[in-house]
């Protein structure tokens, strides 16, 4: 059996979100994000102590190294930073640089994320609307550079602009839980894609060494995927503002041609509704201005991708799918980490996870029978196959290292360790929340691909 060479520097981590795991916000006395009225009028369930990563994360860290892992993936949150417009808590920032001390201390590479889906909640549940909330990002982003750069140098600048635009606007799962309207989502799209491009400018000034990215959800409709990669990289690809539409257009064909698989006749008409919704010409004007004003030709250092399940018609049947009954599709992350292949550009897998649910004290199976340990052999061999393919991916961080917050709800699991909720708190278990040993396989899997030995993976 051949052997496989990771690439120099090639990085196995966890990713993790602030909200989801420090625990500590929207009760009285703590800071208070955009989830904070849907939290206190209990239209979700409440995040409590999370997984007490905030004030527990050495325990967390170790778990990580552990598990093989030498990179960390991380939120610095700005509602705990600012948690009053204006008024910097100096003791959350020393905090944060302590954990970020703890990560290097234990080999592991932090990669921080600056916006993972929330915001203090002075801005407002509709802060992305707001013509100001580029310039205003902006300024949270210098605040967070100048005290945190000189223990993190990756960074991602917004999480998945594209799933937040359609949680928050089209689908409703997100505050302010608007639904079906396609309008408000786009303009979100383009102010959340032209903060990236003003934070990437002020972290490069701050930091020129830095690595600045923005990580997309890869979906089989190009508007809301696709297409802001591709906004973000134009100029550097000669492509002039008034060329931009036919190109966009041009690039559209492209990715729909290869796009896996074939669309069923329900995706062929959301993809020309979204088509139509979103002519090229017009598209992402706050953005595309951004791009084109800025000192840099490229606002984007490496391209970053979270797999899961990327066919949007499957998201969009009736009754809506859970997370736990997410389609399985590990040779798509080959497929897809090809379609989102750049010249010049690393590519980082910065997350991909298998959900299950868990109510109370009972935990179901998946009804696939997909288990974590199996779900990482065929997604890890998937990023072999991409390497093979001489796709330069470069890092993979799993989603996650333990059962967290999954946006309104601690049913949805993800965590290479189960966690149990008590009175007292929480107790960490060595298995996953199906009895297997996650973090044993992901660790046995690493060392294995570390050694160049492919036996330890799936062939996908």
């Amino acid at each position: 059996m051949s052997e496989v060479a990771l690439p120099a520097g090639f990085r196995f981590g966890v990713a993790t979100a602030g909200f989801q795991v420090e625990g500590g916000y929207n009760d009285r006395g703590q800071p208070a994000n955009n989830w904070a009225e849907w939290e206190q009028s209990d239209r979700v369930e409440r995040s409590g102590v999370a997984v007490e990563f905030w004030t527990t994360y050495e325990r967390h860290l170790d778990r990580a190294v552990a598990a093989g892992c030498d990179a960390f993936r991380m939120s610095v949150e700005w509602a705990r930073c600012e948690p009053l417009e204006g008024q910097v808590d100096e003791v959350a920032v020393t905090h944060y640089n302590a954990i970020l001390d703890a990560c290097h201390d234990r080999g592991l590479q932090p990669l921080v994320t600056l916006h993972h889906f929330t915001h203090p909640s002075w801005l407002g549940v509709d802060f992305w609307l707001r013509p100001d909330s580029p310039e205003r990002f902006a300024e949270w982003v210098a605040l967070a550079v100048d005290r945190f750069a000189g223990r993190c140098r990756h960074w991602v600048t917004i999480n998945e602009p594209n799933v937040y635009a359609v949680q928050s606007y089209v689908l409703g799962y997100f505050p302010p839980g608007r639904k079906l309207n396609i309008g408000k989502a786009v303009r979100a799209l383009d102010h959340l894609l032209a903060g990236h491009v003003l934070a990437y400018e002020v972290i490069k000034d701050r930091q020129p060494q830095a690595v600045v990215t923005t990580n997309t959800y890869p979906m089989s409709v190009y508007e809301p995927d696709r297409l802001l990669v591709d906004v973000l990289l134009a100029r550097s690809n000669g492509v002039s503002r008034y060329d931009l539409g036919p190109w966009l257009r041009e690039r559209r064909q492209q990715y729909h041609a290869r796009s896996l698989p074939a669309p069923s006749r329900f995706e062929w008409l959301l993809r020309k509704r979204i088509n139509s919704a979103v002519p090229m010409e017009k598209a992402l004007p706050r953005a595309v201005a951004a791009v084109y004003d800025s000192p840099s030709e490229r606002t984007l250092d490496v391209v970053a991708i979270d797999y899961y399940d990327p066919v949007v018609h499957t998201h969009l049947r009736v009754p809506p799918p859970k997370l736990w009954d997410d389609t399985v599709w590990p040779a798509g992350l080959t497929r897809y980490a090809e379609l989102n292949t750049e010249p010049g550009l690393d590519l980082w897998v910065v997350e991909n996870g298998l959900c299950n649910r868990v109510t109370g004290s009972l935990s179901y199976p998946r009804r696939d029978r997909w288990t974590r340990p199996r779900y990482l052999a065929a997604n890890l061999g998937a990023v072999v196959a991409a390497l093979d393919a001489g796709i330069p991916v470069g890092s993979y961080y799993h989603w996650t290292l333990a059962d967290n917050y999954e946006w309104g709800s601690y049913q949805p699991r993800f965590g290479l360790h189960g966690i149990a909720r008590t009175g007292d708190g929480i107790e960490w278990c060595d298995l996953d929340s199906l009895g297997d040993d996650s973090a044993g396989a992901y660790r046995r899997i690493i060392e294995g691909l570390r050694a160049g030995d492919r036996s330890v993976v799936s062939s996908t």
